[in-house]
């Protein structure tokens, strides 16, 4: 598939080509633009793929799609600039064990993964920011030792506000001269920061239901977010350890290098067509790039690393393991 039209790596695509279509051909899923005249943008094997995130105006084949549930490939809805919609989620054969172990998982386990979970966002908190250079955050130390002692959720729920709270105050030091972020916003975002960690958090969010869906964990019981109609709380509950390090630097390195500058944002603050765009290259390069796990100390992919902790989860659940061990880098 051309550059500006989508990326491929070895089971993600992302199709942005307003008027284009995804068929089904042998055994080759094909991005065919449908109403302009390039044609056939790209074709990729089935068997490599797992998901498939459509922008605006692109619709699927009859035949693809039940070849996409036939093969358990996931199909996620985004509006032209992100805003997610929501999933075509393919019949899988679940392992039904793994989702009685879920289920049945008890108060105290519960609250033992998301206190390793939170200590692993807050120590990343203050690993970026010391990347940065910034200094002065023992508050995030004691807070983060803090997590350790909380008897209940709720407890763990202030430790992990009040963090956040503490290292949103330091994020604008992260910055170059002409970008500012004086407090985190959301619906809607009040400033070009604030717009670039939305879309990063909701990106990230379908990685993680992704690597979830794969090793059959329920995305929808979490084991700190509380549960709500709609909400995937589990998936929500495991990207907080990668927030900081995962989507906070992401956004960082995006304005700092200056591949992407506020002339790419509309009045809305939300990305042009062509910032978008920059912003989906540079999404699925940074997805791609390889760090040191901590715990099984290889070299992985930033997307396995995501679907590896979505394997030491279930592990925990099903009593495979005593303790999760979650993303957590200390410089």
């Amino acid at each position: 598939m051309k550059e500006s039209q989508g990326m491929f790596d070895d089971s993600v695509v992302y199709v942005t080509t307003q008027g284009s279509q995804v068929r089904i051909d042998g055994g080759q899923v094909v991005v065919y633009d449908v109403e302009g005249d390039d044609g056939e943008l790209g074709s990729f094997p089935v068997e490599k793929l797992d998901t498939i995130n459509v922008f605006g105006g692109v619709n699927f084949s009859t035949p693809f799609v039940a070849t996409a549930n036939e093969h358990g490939i996931v199909l996620n809805y985004f509006t032209q600039n992100g805003k997610y919609r929501g999933s075509f989620v393919p019949e899988r054969n679940t392992i039904a064990e793994v989702r009685r172990a879920q289920y049945a998982l008890g108060d105290d386990a519960e609250l033992a993964v998301a206190k390793a979970m939170i200590a692993a966002k807050i120590r990343n908190a203050r690993t970026i920011l010391s990347r940065k250079g910034v200094r002065g955050t023992s508050v995030l130390k004691d807070l983060g030792e803090r997590v350790a002692t909380a008897s209940n959720k709720d407890d763990l729920r202030g430790v992990e506000g009040e963090a956040a709270e503490r290292y949103f105050a330091r994020l604008d030091e992260t910055l170059v001269d002409d970008w500012t972020f004086e407090t985190r916003s959301k619906r809607p975002p009040e400033d070009h920061i604030n717009s670039l960690l939305s879309l990063t958090y909701v990106m990230m969010k379908n990685e993680v239901l992704s690597a979830l869906r794969c090793y059959n964990l329920d995305p929808f019981l979490g084991v700190l977010h509380a549960d709500r109609h709609g909400r995937p709380s589990l998936a929500l509950d495991l990207q907080e350890e990668l927030r900081p390090l995962f989507c906070d630097a992401f956004v960082t390195r995006l304005v700092n290098r200056g591949t992407i500058t506020h002339d790419q944002f509309g009045n809305d603050n939300r990305l042009t067509d062509d910032g978008f765009q920059a912003y989906l290259d540079k999404f699925d390069d940074y997805m791609q790039e390889e760090l040191t796990h901590p715990h099984f100390e290889y070299r992985v992919s930033r997307r396995k690393a995501i679907r590896q902790q979505a394997i030491l989860l279930r592990k925990v659940i099903t009593g495979e393991l005593d303790d999760y061990h979650a993303l957590e880098v200390s410089r």
